[in-house]
């Protein structure tokens, strides 16, 4: 008879092995995933990293995890160049497609202004707002 029990924190191993279990089962069904993140960053004039995009290409896909400008220098139109360059970047390891999601209190009309579209809503996400999630074909221009 097989037991089921809760872990907090998840042991490392337990991890592991779940993943491991679902990626065996996933390879019968589509390609092997190979996830590679990478990152694009903007430094001030002392070297100080002052916002960035952060990464990861699966398949014919990129995932926008995070992409963050300090107050200090938004206006300046620098979300929009870290947003190009890792779309940029995207393409040249041959991704057609992007994703991200952003919280109702942050970008999505930043987003939709350069040619992402809304596929998708989850409301009360975090309690209160509401989480969007957005696409762009990068095979397209802005």
């Amino acid at each position: 008879m097989a037991t089921i029990d809760v872990e907090s924190p998840a042991s490392a191993s337990s991890i592991a092995d779940v993943t491991a279990g679902l990626r065996s089962f996933n390879v019968r069904h589509m390609e092997p995933v190979d996830p590679a993140p990478f990152n694009v960053v903007l430094r001030d004039d002392n070297g100080t990293i002052v916002g960035g995009c952060l990464c990861e290409t699966r398949w014919t896909w990129v995932f926008v995890d995070v992409l963050w400008v300090h107050e200090a220098h938004r206006g300046a139109g620098y979300g929009t160049a870290l947003l190009a360059a890792a779309e940029d970047e995207a393409r040249r390891r041959g991704c057609t497609k992007a994703h991200l999601d952003t919280i109702s209190f942050q970008a999505r009309p930043f987003y939709e202004k350069l040619g992402w579209r809304l596929f998708g809503t989850l409301e009360d996400y975090p309690p209160g707002h509401t989480r969007y999630y957005l696409r762009k074909d990068l095979s397209q221009t802005s």
